[in-house]
């Protein structure tokens, strides 16, 4: 994050980073390359925090066999059907579900 010489916010706008409150522009340069990587970063993170937190049951890997899998449920229709079991093996990362 960077901010303006005002004291608000530099937000970017294509290739500039831009101030809102006084108008003043600059070349983003590097910031959005950097931006760009704490993106991939916290995408990362979030990934692996919610595989080891997820329950696990006892359920085979249609792809490999491996007999235990992370399960969750989402409301994927309607509110009055009842909601998808989605699968992720522990092993080989293969994820299935069941309606």
């Amino acid at each position: 994050m960077k901010f303006c010489k005002c004291g608000s916010i530099l937000v970017q706008a294509g290739n500039e980073l831009v101030c809102k409150s006084c108008g003043h522009k600059e070349a983003a340069g590097e910031i959005k390359m950097f931006k760009e990587e704490i993106k991939k970063e916290k995408s990362r993170a979030v990934k692996e925090e919610v595989t080891e937190t997820m329950p696990t049951m006892k359920k085979t890997c249609p792809k490999c066999g491996h007999g235990e899998a992370f399960h969750w449920t989402q409301q994927t229709r309607g509110g009055d059907e009842p909601e998808t079991q989605f699968f992720k093996c522990k092993k080989c990362n293969y994820s299935w579900r069941k309606y």
